[in-house]
């Protein structure tokens, strides 16, 4: 899976204009969490290479940037929560899941 990384505010802004185009994912990852950790690999084994066309994808490192994560729960009326994945389309959460909850088929069902 190619993820883009999300670091900055300015990005968020520029995640808004893309899912006017297509959906974009953001996944909110804590390295120091074992259940993150399994969320993520359930989401990478799943991800085909093409998956890329329907959605973008952002991984966001909740240790290396907590204040952007409380920024982007900030921005979007999602209380923050680790792990953690969102769904916008045309600027607005159209999904969004934690933990055990976070199912690709779902992301992918929600993403058409």
């Amino acid at each position: 899976m190619n993820w883009n990384k999300l670091t900055s505010e300015a990005q968020i802004d520029q995640l808004i204009s893309e899912s006017a185009e297509k959906p974009v994912l953001i996944f909110k990852h804590s390295t120091r969490c074992s259940i993150s950790s399994m969320s993520l690999d359930r989401l990478l084994r799943n991800w085909k290479e093409e998956d890329s066309a329907q959605i973008t994808p952002y991984y966001l490192d909740l240790i290396a940037y907590r204040s952007l994560s409380d920024l982007v729960a900030q921005r979007f009326g999602i209380s923050h929560e680790s792990p953690q994945v969102l769904l916008l389309k045309d600027g607005k959460v159209t999904y969004h899941e934690s933990h055990y909850g976070i199912s690709y088929a779902e992301i992918m069902n929600q993403s058409s």
